[in-house]
């Protein structure tokens, strides 16, 4: 990899921090080892640059890497995790929204926080999937990229992940709260 290629792989993980450290959050649900997991994924992507995927391939690829470290840190960290560290819930959404009046801002808080309760309680093949379509913007098939599944499957585990988020009474409440039918 030359130098402007070493140069355009900075300037796209500078740009897609955010949005990883979104998704490693959701996975982890611990700020620090939410940051800790992208700097490790990122360090990786760094290193094996030159294996890298051309082209838009490599945004798939990278999200392979963060949900990978991302998981090993759960994983590893499963049996000392005791309580669960908050994420901003402005972080939380898809997009953040600015200029808001308070209350409005609070009960966009407090939505979040009940999606990320219940994003939480979905079992890991299911989260990772949501996180990654509706957190992160990956289409279906660069999310079957990403965890190495088939595109059905991440279909299949979308529409499962949906539905048991669409009956998690906490979800109806809130969406309720918020004047929705759905």
């Amino acid at each position: 990899m030359g130098e402007s290629a070493d140069d355009d792989l900075v300037a796209r993980l500078v740009g897609e921090h955010e949005r990883a450290y979104r998704a490693a959050w959701l996975i982890l649900r611990d700020s620090h080892q939410a940051e800790e997991a992208v700097q490790e994924a990122f360090l990786r992507v760094w290193r094996f640059r030159g294996s890298l995927p051309a082209g838009d391939a490599i945004r798939p690829w990278m999200y392979r890497v963060v949900v990978n470290t991302s998981i090993s840190a759960l994983r590893h960290d499963r049996p000392r995790r005791t309580s669960e560290v908050a994420m901003p819930a402005g972080d939380l959404g898809p997009t953040a929204a600015g200029g808001q009046d308070p209350g409005t801002a609070a009960e966009d808080a407090d939505r979040a926080s009940t999606m990320a309760e219940a994003l939480g309680d979905l079992p890991e093949h299911l989260r990772v999937p949501v996180i990654l379509r509706y957190w992160i913007g990956l289409s279906e098939k660069e999310i079957a990229t990403a965890i190495g599944r088939r595109p059905g499957t991440v279909k299949s585990r979308l529409h499962d992940a949906r539905s048991r988020l669409a009956a998690d009474p906490r979800v109806n409440a809130a969406r309720l709260a918020a004047g929705g039918d759905g």
